[in-house]
């Protein structure tokens, strides 16, 4: 597997949770990060946090931290933007992101992700999951981006773009479908009783 760079997007204000950090509160014993962390670094390379504020609150995670690159916080665009940027200065050709309040996203996230744009042919896949209304929910902030968007990206957010499926159904995004029977794999922390659901699905092995 290609040694991609990973991006984590926790640039969120978290205010369903009372503000602060999702990324930060305690699940299983640890911070809802580290599950995250170690459900993306044997899938990639090199790791940054999209974050904004005082970068020293994750200091201790020794990883780039870095600020979305437009103000007035834009939303998850922004935070794969600043990704494709640091990622550029690299030299690679893609970014894979997950969000950092989700921390039973799939093991075999990355390869799935370039599978599915490999046999579509195209450059930029979301992951998605079956919906018995909508067919397939796509999970927009779990995606492969190519580096040789960015400021195409750059130029839809300055104009005002902030929804994710916009932006990537402009560019023919493909999809990779996570079939699951008991614990969604996207299931993510917005609120006191989403932590509460969560410790239980660690309880039951997720």
């Amino acid at each position: 597997m290609t040694e991609i760079p990973g991006l984590i997007l926790a640039g969120g204000l978290a205010r369903r949770m009372g503000g602060g950090d999702k990324s930060l509160l305690m699940l299983g014993g640890k911070p809802v990060l580290d599950h995250v962390i170690a459900r993306l670094a044997p899938q990639v390379g090199p790791i940054a946090l999209n974050a904004n504020g005082d970068p020293a609150r994750f200091a201790s995670y020794g990883l780039p931290v870095l600020a979305d690159p437009l103000p007035d916080y834009p939303g998850p665009l922004a935070g794969v933007l600043a990704g494709l940027n640091w990622a550029a200065e690299q030299g690679a050709s893609h970014i894979v992101t997950v969000a950092a309040d989700t921390p039973f996203f799939p093991a075999d996230l990355v390869e799935r992700l370039q599978k599915a744009a490999a046999e579509q042919g195209v450059q930029l896949a979301l992951a998605g999951t079956p919906d018995p209304k909508r067919g397939i929910a796509r999970q927009p902030t779990f995606g492969l981006w190519p580096v040789a968007l960015r400021h195409d990206l750059h130029d839809a957010l300055a104009g005002g773009l902030r929804k994710i499926v916009l932006w990537t159904d402009q560019h023919n995004a493909a999809t990779a479908v996570f079939e699951f029977d008991r614990i969604d794999p996207f299931f993510n922390l917005n609120t006191p009783e989403d932590m509460l659901a969560a410790q239980d699905m660690i309880g039951a092995g997720a």
